[in-house]
């Protein structure tokens, strides 16, 4: 999809990109020409930062969750945190329980497993079917491992209610369930009521991924894990297997520019540019895509808008017209399903992060007129 979006016209609301105007590139640079100034190993083999993880903890709190800079691992991005975290606890060919529209990405880390899929629904105006897990537990089966996104969902950009986040904890300890909690937007939020992270209501059996890729740049590579103190020697040997030292450099750079103070600031610029491009796409499918039978929910968080439309429309069809008659990108449905399931053919994940609002409005009046011609 990167070579393909890439090609010259192309409009994409595809991939979930932050936008590169709004990364903070001066405050960046100068964090990386303090630490080359200051650190003469910057560039050498070195250990990871308390200094960071303590950072993390301060950052952790925004999220609802009380840790301590023990239980906090970093890592090459949040994807490294998930792989980690899932070698850690699935054997090949065990159980694992996904809803069964999920972030492709972390079918990437399931593949080499090659798992016993489990899934539940899930539902773009509430999230994960609780009951649908608890009926699955009582009658008996045991996955290794629950993978969720409480806020933010991608692909679908639902948060969880606060109800069917205590209920899903709760099951959690009941059954001794291993949820892996992937928050890479939990900090985009866009309205003044927040709820707590999964790991804020249970801190045995939920796993917390965090990364700054989205809130500060993805190729700085750092992320982070929250996890039982007992873990993080485990961690550190799968971790040190696969790739001995990475993005210590880029850790003293994000920690530089954490303790400049320019974090607070950042988050809210980029709030209120990403609220901006959220509420141009909306307002753009109400004028060009509900004429054709769309509907949409409208995200409290993160990057996503998750457009459903009549059972007649294969959105991956519709992705090769849309490219080669008005030059639009977006991720069909199926790039989402689980093992090949058509449940979620019907359906495509717009991103607003990415691109200008009269990118966002003319993008969506092209698809509008795709569909228009049948």
């Amino acid at each position: 999809m990167l070579q393909r979006i890439h090609r010259p016209g192309i409009l994409s609301l595809a991939l979930g990109l932050p936008a590169a105007s709004l990364f903070p590139s001066a405050g960046l640079a100068e964090a990386a020409a303090r630490v080359m100034a200051e650190e003469p190993l910057a560039l050498q083999y070195r250990p990871t930062l308390e200094p960071l993880r303590r950072q993390v903890v301060a950052l952790m709190a925004r999220r609802g969750v009380t840790c301590a800079p023990e239980q906090v691992f970093l890592t090459a991005g949040g994807q490294q945190g998930m792989s980690l975290l899932t070698r850690l606890l699935l054997d090949p060919g065990g159980t694992v329980l996904v809803e069964d529209r999920v972030y492709s990405g972390f079918q990437q880390v399931l593949d080499p497993f090659q798992p016993k899929r489990l899934t539940v629904p899930t539902h773009p105006e509430t999230g994960i079917d609780v009951d649908a897990v608890r009926a699955l537990l009582e009658r008996g089966e045991r996955p290794a491992l629950l993978y969720t996104m409480s806020d933010g969902h991608n692909p679908l950009g639902v948060s969880m209610p606060l109800q069917a986040r205590e209920r899903l904890v709760a099951l959690a300890r009941e059954h001794r369930l291993p949820i892996i909690e992937d928050d890479a937007y939990g900090l985009l939020q866009y309205e003044p009521h927040t709820l707590p992270a999964l790991r804020g209501l249970e801190d045995r059996w939920v796993y917390y991924v965090g990364s700054f890729s989205k809130v500060l740049a993805p190729a700085l590579r750092v992320g982070w894990v929250v996890v039982p103190e007992a873990m993080v020697g485990r961690l550190a040997t799968v971790k040190e297997a696969s790739d001995i030292d990475t993005t210590t450099f880029a850790q003293r750079v994000v920690l530089a520019f954490l303790e400049s103070g320019g974090l607070p600031a950042h988050l809210e610029r980029l709030r209120a540019g990403y609220r901006e491009r959220r509420d141009t796409l909306l307002a753009a499918l109400e004028r060009h895509l509900a004429p054709r039978g769309a509907r949409w929910t409208k995200p409290a968080c993160g990057m996503f808008v998750w457009v459903e439309f009549p059972d007649t429309v294969d959105t991956t069809a519709l992705l090769g017209r849309a490219l080669e008659e008005v030059q639009v990108a977006f991720l069909p449905g199926q790039a989402f399903s689980v093992a090949g399931g058509r449940s979620a053919a019907h359906g495509l994940r717009l991103n607003f992060s990415h691109a200008e609002p009269a990118v966002i409005e003319e993008a969506v009046a092209r698809l509008g007129r795709v569909l228009a011609h049948g």
